[in-house]
């Protein structure tokens, strides 16, 4: 069985907004929802990047029941382990147990802002092997200390926390970092259909596994294509772009190379055709995936709501 789910994207949302289109998408009958992690958007029309913890309240206090998680959250530069593992402590026990954190070994865009050297993925990978130990340390209760080659923690202890730990669901985009994330977390966590679950399987991994799909719906697929190229070129970037440069700035320089022909023939789905975004889910539960996000792109979020509402989530199984 496949589930459907809701990106609560924070790069262009105000926290408000973000916290309304939960709620409406937990009527619309999304299964969960992911929020996403960001200190800066992609680029600057996107617009925004509220902290995502004070937005992660607001929606627990306003929907009933729709698991949301951190999709995903980098512990290792920004924000220390020991202070992520009290996030989303507090976080889970406001969900009451509907909360799991995605963790990752993230972007240079969000985690330089401290002005920590940004380190090679081998070494953020060791990074978060740490970082995850910390977080499932400080979960259990009681005074923790810990030290490691890259983090230490000093007679910690959480005195909020939800009566079960959440999930940790690890992200991983190659065949090493696939390999960890089985060793390390609760489940999987990946973007578009991406047959590195395989190989996290193959290393033993279990637990359920999370992928993006993005989309861009309006009813002319003309006007689809162009708001995507207006507010999402980043996802036609190719290669290791995405995890090394600084700044929005950076990345709209890049995206002048992103052509409106590249969104139209790249991995976004513009097609207002619904059995386009249907086919689209069963081919993400053919690669492997259980849970499955969907991110529309660009301010219409109202359309995109009533569109998967009628015609598309009550057709997938």
């Amino acid at each position: 069985m496949t589930h459907i789910g809701y990106t609560i994207s924070s790069e262009e949302h105000g926290p408000n907004e973000l916290v309304d289109h939960a709620v409406r998408a937990e009527r619309a009958g999304f299964e969960f929802a992911s929020i996403s992690d960001h200190y800066h958007p992609w680029i600057s029309q996107q617009g925004n990047a509220p902290f995502v913890w004070s937005t992660l309240g607001g929606v627990a206090r306003a929907t009933d029941d729709l698991p949301v998680g951190v999709g995903v959250n980098c512990p290792i530069m920004r924000m220390h382990p020991a202070i992520v593992a009290q996030a989303a402590a507090t976080a889970a026990t406001m969900f009451e147990g509907d909360f799991f954190l995605g963790v990752g070994t993230g972007e240079r865009l969000n985690e330089h802002v401290t002005g920590e050297h940004w380190p090679e993925h081998a070494v953020r990978t060791e990074m978060l092997e740490e970082a995850v130990e910390i977080i499932r340390k400080l979960w259990q209760g009681g005074q923790q200390s810990y030290y490691g080659d890259h983090f230490t923690v000093e007679n910690a202890r959480l005195y909020t926390l939800p009566e079960d730990p959440p999930d940790i669901i690890v992200s991983a985009y190659g065949k090493r970092a696939a390999q960890a994330a089985a060793e390390l977390g609760d489940g999987f966590w990946s973007v578009g259909p991406q047959d590195t679950v395989e190989t996290w399987e193959e290393a033993g991994g279990e637990g359920p596994r999370y992928s993006q799909m993005t989309v861009c719906y309006a009813e002319d697929e003309e006007d689809a294509i162009d708001t995507a190229h207006e507010w999402w070129p980043n996802s036609a970037l190719a290669g290791e772009l995405n995890s090394q440069l600084p700044t929005p700035t950076h990345f709209e320089q890049a995206c002048e190379m992103v052509t409106r022909e590249d969104i139209a023939e790249g991995s976004i789905v513009t097609d207002p055709d619904p059995e386009t975004h249907i086919e689209n889910v069963e081919q993400f539960a053919d690669a492997g995936y259980d849970h499955v996000y969907v991110h529309q792109i660009g301010p219409d979020q109202e359309s995109f709501f009533r569109f998967y509402e009628e015609e598309v989530l009550p057709e997938v199984e």
